[in-house]
């Protein structure tokens, strides 16, 4: 008998008849199951048997270990990854040993810190036109406007400038509409995701949008290598450059980060305006910030600037904390594990949640409360805890890529909202949040908006 076996306890597990139940929700809408398996199980619970079995972690301490652990130790192209079909086999976030490693290597290097900081101007003047539209649609007045679609529109823009470069900003909204099937699909529920070659359904039609758009990233790859363009902002050209990739591997990772960075960071945007137009006092507080810090012209703005907007930050950390773009993340476990004293079996589906993390009682003070000022002025034991409960974006060699470039347009781009619109809730209370895979408001983010007098 191992010492795993000898040492560890088996998860604490609902009576069978209510794991059913439990799972059926968890499925639909995850946030009130995990709140509620929390509560009654505590940081770590099991779920399910056989091949379905799955172990929910929640407690900061226990993902703090399960993250830290080998990356031998799970499998990420498992039978459950949905996500393969969307991204291609080649994509680095289905990948698992080697071949991860070479993949990611690649991606991290095309995003650099110099890359990075070269995006800031570009975020601002996209947000601004962004902005100048809107403002000019209001005509003076005070109007209800839906921000999210104001939000996925921006982010998009951002994201294909970042990847392609200016070639294909015009064509913005024709790529959108390509994800969008994809994204509706990987929301289904799991019955309609089995794999299947029928014609004229929503698989097959995610199938053809891919095509197409495989066919748009391969002329760019292929034009990257015939008329290089030395463009120091182009990821795509920087990963033809690197030469590690072939070109199947570069259009797999080039769809990931457009999936990934797009969805996820337009879902933080709208819970940002959420939680700041509900505390008006923080929204002016960051017009504030934004007017002393970027002034009237954002053209002059660099890596410094985002330094210096310490309060957009910290709404950042804030909100991402409360509202964490993946509200679970799996992986599959390939030896037996240990993780808070619980044994976890080879061929368990592990969700380690950063919700969980996020609202964990102990860890944060009054947790569902919006509050950005808990990130100010930590102490040494305050700021300890702080970052053992703030994973939105992972952690260790399996973290988000992209989370520097989300954090970053976040954080940029509310700011730069805040200075130049004043906006007011439409409702009392945010509204429930929903999405499987991305956790984003229900019925969008419709607010009162009108131009900030002074601008």
């Amino acid at each position: 008998m191992s010492s795993i076996d000898v040492a560890a306890r088996p998860l604490p597990k609902p009576p069978l008849g209510e794991q059913v139940r439990l799972l059926r929700r968890l499925f639909a809408d995850p946030q009130p199951v995990l709140d509620e398996l929390r509560s009654r199980y505590g940081p770590i619970v099991g779920l399910g048997a056989g091949p379905v079995a799955m172990a929910v972690v929640g407690g900061p301490s226990e993902v703090r270990e399960l993250l830290a652990m080998p990356t031998s130790s799970f499998r990420w192209g498992h039978k459950f990854n949905a996500l393969g079909f969307v991204v291609g086999a080649g994509s680095m976030i289905v990948s698992d040993g080697e071949d991860h490693q070479r993949r990611r290597s690649s991606v991290r290097s095309a995003f650099s810190r110099r890359r990075l900081n070269g995006w800031v101007p570009m975020i601002l003047e996209r947000t601004d036109r962004a902005v100048d539209e809107l403002r000019a649609s209001l005509d003076g007045d005070t109007r209800e406007v839906e921000l999210f679609a104001v939000g996925r529109s921006l982010v998009l823009g951002i994201v294909v400038r970042a990847l392609f470069g200016e070639r294909l900003v015009e064509r913005t909204t024709e790529i959108g509409d390509l994800f969008q099937g994809a994204q509706d699909y990987l929301e289904a529920p799991a019955i309609r995701q089995v794999p299947h070659p029928f014609p004229f359904t929503a698989r097959s039609r995610v199938r053809a949008d891919r095509n197409a758009l495989d066919e748009l990233i391969d002329a760019e790859i292929a034009d990257r290598r015939a008329h290089p363009t030395g463009d120091p902002l182009d990821v795509i050209e920087a990963l033809v450059v690197d030469g590690t990739l072939s070109d199947a591997e570069i259009r797999d990772q080039v769809v990931t980060l457009m999936g990934a960075g797009y969805d996820t960071t337009a879902a933080s945007l709208a819970w940002m305006l959420w939680c700041c137009a509900l505390e008006p006092h923080v929204w002016d507080r960051l017009a504030e910030e934004a007017a002393s810090v970027i002034g009237d012209d954002a053209g002059t703005a660099d890596h410094t600037t985002l330094a210096e907007l310490a309060l957009a930050d910290r709404v950042m950390r804030e909100t991402t904390r409360l509202h964490p773009a993946g509200v679970i993340s799996p992986r599959e476990a390939v030896d037996d594990v240990v993780v808070g004293g619980h044994r976890i079996p080879a061929g368990t589906l592990v969700l380690w949640s950063a919700h969980l993390v996020g609202r964990d009682p102990d860890t944060w003070a009054d947790p569902l409360r919006f509050d950005p000022d808990r990130f100010h002025d930590l102490t040494p034991a305050q700021q300890e805890l702080a970052e053992l409960g703030w994973v939105p974006f992972g952690r260790g060699p399996r973290n988000c890529i992209g989370f520097a470039l989300a954090q970053m347009e976040l954080t940029l781009i509310i700011a730069r909202l805040a200075q130049r619109l004043e906006i007011e809730p439409t409702m009392p209370t945010a509204p429930p949040p929903v999405g499987m895979v991305v956790n984003r408001p229900s019925g969008g983010v419709p607010m009162r908006v009108r131009s900030r007098p002074n601008q």
